[in-house]
C-alpha cells in the first residue's frame, strides 16, 4: 500500500480541493497539507526500499505480468522523494498569493494532479501505464500554462503541447510494435521476453523511436525548442514545477526503458545518446548566453544541463550512471529554486529582464545571499552540489576515455559560470535603476526558497552518502535481473552496498 500513497494522496487532495468552498486560505492549507503527506509517504517508501530492496505492489492482487503493477527501486524512490520535496515548496509558495482568477479556475487541484502524474510515471511497472501517466502530466501542465490565458501563454502552451503530442504519438506507435512482437507491456516481462523475440531491424527502430519520444520530453537536441519557448510564460511557481519535474520524467523513462530492453552498451543507439547529450550541452548553454530575460536564461540552462543527466546512460558504467543520477537530484532542486527566485524579481521589480534589474544585493542582502547558492551551484562552483555532481559525471567520462566529451562538459560548465555570473552582476550587483519598483516580500515567497536552498546545502554536506545511494541505484538499474525477479518472482533484491 505504501507504493500507492504518492499517487493516491495527491489525487485525494485534488478531489477534496474541488469539493471545498472556494476560500483561498482554506484551499492553500489543504493543498499544502496534502503535499506534506505525500512527502512523508515518499520518504517512508525510500526508507523501505533501502532497508528491504525493490518493492512491488500488485494492484488487485493480480499476479505479474497481469494487472497494474507499481514498482519502486532506489532510482524511482529517490525521484518520488524529490517530487514530494518540490510539491511542498510549490504549494507553500501559494501562501505568498496566487492570482484569485487562477485559484478559481482550479490552480490547486491541477498542481496535485501534476504531482500525481509524475509520481505515477516514476512508479509504474508497465510501459503502457507510463504512456498514460505522460498524458496525465501533459493535460495538467497544459492547463496550468494556459490558465487565465494571455496571448504569450497561449502561444507557449500550444507550442508545448504540440511537440509533446508528437512525442506521445511516437511513443504509442512504439508500444504497438513492441506489443505486437513481445505480447506483453509489463516492463519486467518485457525484459525477460524481449531478448528471445527481438529482431535486429525492429530492435534498432524501437530504440530510435523511444529515444526520439523521450528525448522530446526530456528536452534533448534537436527537438528541445518547445522548452525555452514555453517555460518563461506561466507564473513563477508553475514554471518552477514544470522545470523541476517534467524534463526529469523524460530522462527517467529513457534510463528505465533502455536499461531493461536494450542492455547492450556497444549498440549504436548509445553512441547517438552520447553525441546528443554533448550537443545538447553546447546548444543549451550557448543559447543561454544570448538571453536577457532571467527565465529564458534558466530555460536554456535547463536544456544544456539535461545532457549531464543522460550522458551516464550512454557510457553504461555504474559510476557514470551514478553521476547522472546525482546530477538529476541536484538539478531538480536548483532549477526549481531559481524559477522561484524569478518570482522574487517579479515581486520586487515587476520584470525578469536583467537589463531592468539591479541593486538587489543592497536592497535585499539576505535574499541575494539565498539566491547566490542555487545560482553558483548550477554553475558548479566548489564546494556546492553542482560542482560535486559535475565532478562525478566528468570523472566517469574521463575513466571511459571519452576525452572530447569531457572537454565539452568542462567548456559548457564554464559557459554556465559565465551565464550565472552575468545574472548575479545584472540582477544583484549593478546599481539599481532610477526609481525602482519595490514591494514587500512575505514569508510565503521566501520560505520555499529557504527550504530548497537548505536541501541543496544538505546534498553538498552529505555528498558522500548521497553519491553512495546514487551508485547503489545505478547498480540496480544496470542489473535488469534484479528488477525482473522482484516483479515476476516476488523476490526483493538489494543493490550492492
Amino acid at each position: 500500500m505504501l507504493l500507492a500513497l504518492p499517487i493516491v494522496l495527491p489525487l485525494a487532495t485534488a478531489i477534496t480541493l474541488q469539493l471545498l468552498p472556494q476560500h483561498a486560505r482554506l484551499l492553500r492549507l489543504v493543498a499544502f497539507g496534502g503535499a506534506i503527506c505525500t512527502l512523508v509517504a515518499a520518504v517512508s517508501m525510500l526508507v523501505r526500499v533501502q532497508a528491504s530492496g525493490i518493492q512491488v505492489l500488485r494492484v488487485g492482487s493480480w499476479p505479474a505480468p497481469f494487472g497494474i503493477i507499481l514498482v519502486s527501486d532506489l532510482f524511482s524512490a529517490l525521484l518520488v522523494t524529490m517530487v514530494g520535496i518540490i510539491g511542498v515548496a510549490i504549494t507553500a509558495s501559494s501562501f505568498a498569493g496566487v492570482d484569485p482568477r487562477r485559484e478559481a479556475l482550479g490552480y490547486h487541484p491541477l498542481i496535485q494532479i501534476l504531482l500525481m502524474g509524475v509520481s505515477g510515471a516514476f512508479l509504474t511497472g508497465d510501459i503502457f501505464d507510463l504512456y498514460v501517466w505522460f498524458e496525465v502530466m501533459l493535460i495538467a501542465s497544459f492547463v496550468l500554462m494556459s490558465l487565465y490565458r494571455t496571448r504569450a501563454q497561449l502561444h507557449a502552451a500550444f507550442t508545448y503541447v504540440g511537440l509533446n503530442l508528437l512525442a506521445s504519438a511516437l511513443l504509442l506507435t512504439a508500444l504497438g510494435l513492441l506489443y505486437g512482437q513481445a505480447g506483453t507491456l509489463n516492463l519486467a516481462d518485457l525484459a525477460r521476453a524481449w531478448p528471445e523475440r527481438r529482431t535486429p531491424a525492429l530492435d534498432g527502430a524501437l530504440a530510435m523511436m523511444f529515444l526520439t519520444a523521450f528525448g522530446i520530453k526530456a528536452g534533448l537536441f534537436p527537438l528541445f525548442f518547445w522548452l525555452p519557448a514555453s517555460y518563461h510564460t506561466p507564473p513563477a511557481a508553475v514554471g518552477a514545477l514544470l522545470a523541476g519535474l517534467l524534463t526529469k520524467v523524460g530522462v527517467y523513462a529513457m534510463i528505465r526503458i533502455f536499461t531493461l530492453l536494450f542492455p547492450e552498451p556497444a549498440a549504436g543507439v548509445y553512441t547517438t545518446i552520447l553525441l546528443l547529450s554533448a550537443t545538447t550541452m553546447i546548444v543549451g548553454l550557448v543559447g543561454a548566453i544570448g538571453q536577457w530575460d532571467f527565465r529564458r536564461v534558466l530555460s536554456f540552462n535547463l536544456v544544456g544541463h539535461i545532457g549531464f543527466t543522460t550522458i551516464g546512460l550512454a557510457l553504461w558504467t555504474p559510476a557514470a550512471l551514478a553521476g547522472s543520477i546525482l546530477y538529476v537530484l541536484h538539478h531538480m532542486l536548483v532549477i526549481t529554486t531559481l524559477f522561484l527566485v524569478s518570482g522574487l524579481f517579479l515581486r520586487q521589480r515587476r520584470t525578469t529582464d536583467l537589463r531592468e534589474l539591479g541593486g538587489l544585493y543592497r536592497s535585499r542582502p539576505a535574499v541575494a545571499c539565498l539566491a547566490m547558492i542555487p545560482l553558483f551551484s548550477l554553475a558548479g562552483v566548489p564546494p556546492l552540489s553542482g560542482f560535486i555532481a559535475k565532478v562525478a559525471v566528468i570523472g566517469a567520462v574521463l575513466n571511459t576515455n571519452h576525452y572530447i566529451i569531457a572537454a565539452i562538459a568542462l567548456a559548457t560548465s564554464l559557459l554556465t559560470m559565465l551565464s550565472m555570473a552575468r545574472v548575479w552582476e545584472e540582477a544583484f550587483w549593478k546599481p539599481a535603476p532610477a526609481n525602482p519598483a519595490q514591494a514587500r516580500l512575505s514569508a510565503g515567497i521566501v520560505a520555499p526558497i529557504i527550504w530548497l536552498v537548505c536541501l541543496t546545502l544538505g546534498i553538498t554536506v552529505a555528498a558522500g552518502p548521497v553519491y553512495s545511494l546514487s551508485l547503489r541505484a545505478a547498480t540496480q538499474l544496470l542489473d535488469a535481473n534484479g528488477y525482473v525477479r522482484a516483479v515476476l518472482e516476488g523476490e526483493a533484491t538489494h543493490a550492492a552496498r
